[in-house]
């Protein structure tokens, strides 16, 4: 547990390598995802050190007061975390939602170069037509509504729903993540983080500044996403970022095949100025 910008964070970490690798997990999700990669990744490479916080109001991680919840104020937060490092990230992976916050991050100063960007899956633009619309307005008044975490928490009894949830993301998990997801989302107070996040998240703000992006940005595309459409990436092809697909993998890759995603990365790492492409 570290105390950063006014808050208690829960921040995992796996190695003692010289070189440190950021992940920032998705909506929904929490460190724990990240585990079976860190261990895919070292057993390949032990010359890194993994770090991956509990995004405020999710897993472990305190949240956010009412009325600083959205994506930048959660990047100022994140941003505060890492000033508690001896060094900072050489390498930020963001899954999903996480994605969007990495790219967040980087933008308002908090990610310098020459760091390097990596989005597994991200979730970088507003859904498009009148779900763009709805689905944050839903969020938001879901989120104001203290009886829908405990709920929601209350459903998550049934690993039925949870395996149900998993494979409406284009995924297939072994029954050990089944049943750590199925443990985060029975915690209202976890649930309660996941809707404030949802409910301020302003993809439209980050597709403004994203011609400010000066880092290289590599996109890693599981073309079985049932959740972030794979074409998306395609529509953020300029200069400096790049874009690799996966076949046979869905929205949660990085738990789906982390011996496969670890050693994609890695070959791409060891090429200094080289993104995937």
């Amino acid at each position: 547990m570290v105390s950063a910008g006014g808050l208690r964070w829960h921040l995992a970490r796996w190695g003692d390598g010289p070189r440190q690798l950021l992940c920032l997990h998705g909506t929904g999700a929490c460190s724990d995802s990240f585990q079976t990669l860190a261990q895919a990744w070292l057993a390949r490479d032990a010359g890194w050190t993994l770090l991956a916080p509990d995004l405020p109001g999710q897993g472990r991680s305190a949240p956010l007061p009412p009325g600083r919840r959205g994506m930048a104020a959660m990047a100022e937060a994140l941003r505060a975390l890492l000033a508690t490092l001896a060094e900072p990230p050489a390498v930020v992976l963001g899954h999903s939602a996480g994605g969007a916050l990495m790219l967040r991050l980087a933008l308002d100063g908090g990610l310098p170069p020459p760091t390097r960007l990596i989005g597994l899956n991200a979730a970088l633009q507003p859904f498009d037509g009148l779900a763009g619309w709805t689905y944050p307005a839903l969020a938001r008044l879901l989120a104001w509504n203290p009886l829908v975490p405990p709920l929601a928490a209350w459903r998550a009894r049934d690993l039925t729903a949870v395996r149900r949830l998993i494979a409406a993301t284009g995924s297939t998990l072994n029954e050990d993540a089944v049943a750590r997801y199925g443990h985060w989302l029975r915690q209202p107070t976890h649930l309660a983080g996941v809707l404030s996040m949802m409910a301020d998240w302003d993809l439209a703000g980050l597709q403004r500044d994203l011609p400010r992006l000066q880092q290289p940005l590599t996109l890693v595309v599981g073309e079985r996403d049932a959740v972030v459409p794979p074409a998306q990436a395609a529509r953020l092809r300029r200069p400096g970022v790049q874009v690799q697909r996966l076949d046979g993998l869905g929205h949660l890759m990085h738990e789906e095949d982390p011996p496969r995603l670890a050693a994609l990365l890695l070959a791409d790492l060891d090429q200094p100025n080289a993104a995937c492409s």
